[in-house]
């Protein structure tokens, strides 16, 4: 899903507020033939970087996150600007960064220190494993334009942490707010290992193809052609796509909370966000309370862009174009409106907060990614017909149950297939850096976060094997005596099968 800017020039862009329609400011677009000349300058400037050593890139991180909290209100600004959001969505994106290199910094150098690895068999005791964490030279990052600020930075710190370069690619829809990042970036002292490439498709083929490791986020049928591309040089990726995200209600849950967490889950961001609350499946006894709850939280909600609204605009009409067409075809087929439905009129990307009732997964608004401030809600017979449902799609990003039975929310968990699954709330695993957030099926491949993993993923595993012992060795292997490495195969056979023997009794 992109969107070609107005041009001025053959290599200037104007991007404008999808909220009103104002100038937020011009940006240069890369020549994609540039892109090279600006990896090779981020190859050779990462060989310091990797060089400072984990220590050395915490200090420098650590004044980066002092830079971001000091400029929050001027990346705000800008973000409203550049996306049309309200300033309750705005917020939510630098403090985000701010707690990832928080804990990045605390763990960086640990996660990053060379292993120990034990030997294997007793017979391999003589020698000593070590596995060492090198740093990939450039990482591409291709980000999406409905979290500009985080979307941009979340993936680029682990690789920074790791020692690597960072080769930033930002959505063409949202190309400003990268531009005042990067600006933080230098002003706070730190060295040139991270770059910006500004356009859309041209630019990404460069950036993955001069890249050595490659992060995206964005739809599935996208990520699909980013993988295609990489796979002409193996280069590795970690894709973080589409989402349909679920969520079930069980007959015990907490109405009120439930309800609540679904109108803030489907609906923050203009419901433009890959972990939004996509489809709610609810038990039928309490069906009828949930839906009026909705309603009722749903109908107290302003619309706008900056301060003072819930949620702002889409980021341009050919979203807005989507979600219009999942809910008149929902209504088409059978299911009712009962708040919203049509776009609202005036000026702006917007559209107004739509619950949906009736429906089932013969409409595109249970079974496409819609994006946009939408919450179908399906009432159901059983447990097992919400699980069914819920799994009953391509996409597993992550999901969400409601019961006062934590053990038995639990249990049902274990039965969705999905990246994560929330218990009594929704979004929360996406602020649990230490898991991995990752999806199934065509919501991708790979994980962000995870703990140590999530600097980990950008680098490459080298294994040093040194002996402990130089006693043996050449005699053992290298005099060319047949006899000799008879012996030595039969020895290590009968050990090798020492544990296989005992545990087959």
């Amino acid at each position: 899903m992109t969107a070609t800017p107005e041009v001025d020039l053959p290599d200037t862009g104007t991007i404008r507020n999808p909220a009103t329609g104002a100038v937020a400011g011009k940006v240069r677009w890369t020549d994609p033939a540039d892109v090279p000349r600006i990896a090779a300058g981020l190859r050779e400037a990462q060989k310091e970087w990797e060089a400072r050593g984990a220590k050395g890139r915490a200090k420098v991180l650590a004044r980066y996150a002092v830079w971001l909290g000091e400029h929050r209100e001027e990346i705000e600004e800008l973000l409203i600007n550049e996306t049309g959001k309200s300033a309750a969505d705005a917020v939510q994106e630098v403090p985000m960064l701010i707690g990832i290199t928080s804990y990045y910094i605390k763990t960086m150098e640990k996660a990053l220190a060379p292993e120990t690895r034990p030997a294997p068999l007793a017979y391999m005791a003589v020698k000593k494993i070590t596995v060492h964490y090198r740093p990939r030279p450039v990482v591409g990052i291709i980000a999406p334009w409905n979290f500009p600020v985080a979307n941009a930075l979340m993936d680029a710190l682990g690789a920074l942490a790791a020692g690597c370069a960072v080769l930033l690619k930002p959505s063409e829809r949202t190309p400003l707010t990268a531009e005042l990042l990067l600006r933080g970036w230098l002003d706070s002292g730190a060295p040139e290992v991270l770059a910006l490439a500004q356009g859309a498709r041209e630019v990404s083929e460069a950036v993955i193809d001069n890249s050595d490791f490659i992060q995206f986020t964005g739809s599935s049928a996208t990520g699909v052609k980013v993988m295609e591309r990489a796979a002409r040089r193996l280069t590795p990726v970690s894709l973080e796509l589409g989402g349909k995200d679920p969520m079930i209600v069980l007959e015990d849950a907490d109405i009120e909370l439930a309800a609540n967490a679904a109108v803030w889950g489907g609906l923050f961001n203009a419901g433009q966000m890959c972990v939004s609350v996509e489809r709610v499946y609810v038990l039928e006894p309490v069906y009828d309370q949930f839906v009026e709850a909705v309603v009722k939280a749903v109908k107290e909600l302003k619309m706008g862009a900056g301060e003072g609204n819930h949620f702002g605009a889409m980021i341009d009409d050919t979203q807005v174009a989507v979600a219009d067409r999942h809910v008149r075809e929902a209504v088409a087929a059978g299911a009712k409106a009962l708040t919203g439905g049509e776009r609202a009129d005036g000026p702006g990307s917007f559209y107004p907060p739509t619950v949906l009732v009736d429906v089932d997964h013969s409409m595109p608004c249970m079974t496409e990614e819609t994006f946009g401030p939408t919450l179908p809600i399906m009432k159901v017979s059983s447990v097992e017909e919400a699980i069914r449902l819920a799994n009953d799609s391509p996409y597993g990003l992550s999901a969400s149950v409601f019961s006062r039975d934590v053990e038995r929310a639990k249990a049902v968990a274990l039965q969705i297939d999905a990246g994560a699954v929330n218990i009594n709330d929704v979004v929360a695993n996406l602020m649990c850096t230490t898991a991995p957030m990752g999806g199934w099926k065509s919501s991708g491949i790979g994980a962000r976060f995870g703990g140590a993993d999530g600097m980990r993923k950008f680098c490459r595993q080298e294994t040093i094997v040194v002996p402990r012992t130089n006693v043996g060795a050449g005699g053992n292997y290298y005099n060319n005596s047949l006899n000799a490495l008879k012996r030595m195969n039969k020895v290590m056979t009968k050990l090798a099968l020492a544990r296989p023997r005992r545990t087959a009794k």
